[in-house]
């Protein structure tokens, strides 16, 4: 909205020059996200408890987590308006990449408000697992729709490039989701992109500041992969699909950023509130969204690789357990709970330790990702 109001008037105050530039605005929307956080944070905190919108702590779950019984849940009401406020001061709004974000982040943190209050008032588990499934899956599909049928709406080049994907470490290759035109792969993509990464985010929140920090990770990356896409000489350089208008996104992103951190400040250790489905099912989307935008949907792999490993270790845990069941009479557990974070708990760290931890290894895959750029 900024960059509406105040650009035009550049020629009077030559200050208002600076909304041209991607960069300040993505400062911009990430301070904001900041302060918006901050400043609703304690509003949210003190009327989730009077409501009695409480976190319900699993008996078979480490023992340390019992003490958190009765924290504040729900804390997407703190992200996702932090979000949507440095979004839309500060990107330009005559830009669609921007929407399809927006609504991204609306839809699934209405599907996610409407699990956790569920949990909250009728049933501990919440909203039934198919339909929320079913949220993310016309979400998916509706978005796979739009960026293939109407992709001229977004750029001649994303036109072009509509159903490819950069290649991690090769140059000048691209994966084609869409293969002897059976445009309909590329919306399963679409639809395993948004649903797989809103449930990554959704199982890594197991521990305080755990989820939200990784998060922060991969705006990070988003935040520069989307600003190289959308620049002409960087993408030319790096040898990537150049996407007019991509820039924008790094503004999404970095205002995400800056949602992190003032949740982090709430969510750290001890939290005083969890994120919540409505939080790590829009958050979740979102990346995902971002990803397929930029057609970096395969640098996601690397970039989330934390989420890839919570999930895999969910199914893995399910299936193994399964099978020693079928084999011997007796199911087993090949880890000591999952998801992964949970395991490395019961072995005898500390949360604290865990979460660190895994922000480190969170960090080198961001590392990793971007020098794939150049090590082709």
């Amino acid at each position: 909205m900024f960059y509406h109001l105040l650009y035009p008037l550049a020629d009077v105050i030559s200050g208002f020059n600076v909304f041209r530039y991607i960069t300040f605005r993505a400062g911009g929307a990430a301070v904001a996200a900041l302060l918006v956080s901050f400043i609703i944070g304690p509003i949210v905190i003190n009327r989730l408890k009077r409501k009695g919108v409480l976190e319900e702590i699993r008996s078979d779950g480490p023992s340390t987590h019992l003490a958190k019984q009765g924290t504040p849940t729900m804390g997407g009401l703190i992200i996702l308006p932090a979000i949507l406020t440095g979004t839309l001061l500060f990107a330009r709004l005559d830009n669609p990449q921007v929407w399809v974000l927006v609504i991204v982040t609306i839809w699934m943190g209405i599907v996610g408000f409407v699990d956790d209050w569920i949990k909250s008032i009728k049933s501990k588990d919440g909203l039934v697992a198919k339909y929320k499934l079913l949220g993310q899956i016309i979400l998916g599909i509706l978005i796979g729709l739009l960026l293939y049928f109407y992709a001229d709406l977004f750029s001649e080049q994303f036109a072009d490039h509509r159903t490819q994907s950069t290649l991690p470490f090769f140059k000048n290759r691209f994966l084609d989701f869409a293969p002897f035109g059976l445009w309909f792969l590329f919306i399963v993509m679409t639809v395993i992109v948004i649903t797989g990464t809103s449930n990554g985010v959704n199982l890594t929140d197991g521990q305080d500041g755990l989820a939200i920090g990784i998060v922060g990770i991969m705006a990070i990356g988003f935040a520069v992969l989307s600003y190289v896409t959308g620049h002409a000489v960087f993408s030319g350089y790096l040898n990537i699909i150049f996407l007019p208008g991509s820039g924008e996104i790094t503004v999404y992103c970095a205002a995400m950023v800056g949602a992190a951190l003032g949740f982090l400040w709430f969510n750290a250790y001890p939290a005083q509130i969890f994120m919540g489905d409505t939080g790590a099912l829009a958050l979740g989307a979102g990346l995902g969204a971002c990803a397929i935008l930029i057609k970096k949907e395969l640098f996601l792999l690397m970039l989330g690789g934390i989420l890839v490993i919570e999930a895999l270790s969910v199914i893995i845990q399910r299936y193994y357990f399964k099978y020693t069941k079928a084999q011997f009479g007796e199911g087993k557990r090949l880890f000591r709970m999952a998801p992964i974070h949970h395991h490395f708990e019961l072995l005898g760290w500390p949360e604290s330790r865990v979460v660190v931890r895994i922000w480190i290894v969170g960090i080198l895959l961001l590392f990793l990702t971007m020098t794939s750029f150049k090590v082709r």
